[in-house]
């Protein structure tokens, strides 16, 4: 390896860090939360009060936690649970969803995270 070489993965490393660190590592804390039911506009929750929501779907009724202003998928009645897997959301731009129940939620904030799906 000669020095050029160096050099340059130095400045990639520096480069990549500085890109994580701005589209993809902490974000802004979310303020509210848009929960989607069946293609339309549910309801939207304030991230700052603890609540519970029951939310009617084609399957039946998926309840999503609110808490320590963060949002979760709590209980859903679809099989893979890929709903609940997915954890608690709480930087703007988050998303879950549970799609044999058509519900989905995400969290807006200020800023967005940025990542692979966005568009």
């Amino acid at each position: 390896m000669r020095p050029g070489d160096l050099l340059v993965l130095l400045l990639a490393a520096v480069l990549v860090s500085y890109l994580y660190l701005a589209f993809w590592g902490p974000g802004t804390a979310g303020e509210y939360a848009v929960i989607h039911a069946n293609g339309s506009e549910w309801q939207k929750v304030s991230l700052h009060e603890e609540h519970e929501w029951q939310v009617p779907g084609p399957l039946g009724t998926s309840t999503l936690e609110v808490r320590d202003g963060r949002i979760r998928f709590s209980d859903s009645p679809c099989q893979n649970k890929a709903c609940i897997h997915s954890g608690w959301l709480s930087h703007g731009g988050e998303a879950a969803a549970c799609l044999p129940n058509r519900i989905s939620v995400q969290v807006i904030g200020r800023d967005r995270r940025y990542d692979s799906i966005s568009f």
